[in-house]
């Protein structure tokens, strides 16, 4: 997702971050072609750089599952919009710990969208925050342009 056509930004994902809780882990995956400039810029924004040699995906999944089982993790974010990452946040869900998704549109995985607590979709730059429906099932919500994070604050759709 670190490609110039999304537009990620981790300070900004650090930042949004920050109203869901503190952040324990924070790590970024990258194959073995990463550049040095990259890895850098990783580091700078207060993130763990993990370069793998084989599949990126199989080892962010491992890696992921791990903190599923962790007593003191209670929230796993997610930036990616691969539907292979569906079973992790499933099985995360299923542990009792909440899911984000950070994803960027266009061919965001719409499963993946669905297996989330929150999503967070970037659409040329800007972050738009949205909520999962079976969340909020049954508490008289029907206008989501302003639906509280966890936490203090308020988010304007």
């Amino acid at each position: 997702m670190l490609r110039k056509e999304f537009q990620i930004d981790l300070e900004e994902i650090r930042d949004v971050l920050k109203d869901y809780g503190s952040i324990k882990i924070g790590r970024v995956f990258l194959n073995q072609y990463a550049s040095d400039k990259l890895v850098e810029a990783i580091e700078t924004q207060g993130f763990e750089p993990i370069i793998c040699t084989s599949d990126v995906d199989v080892r962010l999944a491992v890696e992921g599952m791990e903190l599923v089982f962790s007593p003191v993790i209670d929230t796993i974010a997610l930036v990616t919009r691969d539907a292979d990452f569906k079973p992790l946040l499933s099985k995360a869900n299923e542990h009792g710990k909440e899911t984000i998704l950070f994803g960027a549109e266009p061919g965001l995985s719409v499963a993946l969208k669905n297996s989330a607590d929150y999503v967070i979709i970037l659409k040329e730059g800007v972050m738009e925050h949205e909520y999962d429906s079976r969340d909020l099932k049954g508490s008289g919500v029907e206008d989501f342009s302003e639906v509280p994070l966890p936490g203090e604050g308020q988010v304007k759709l």
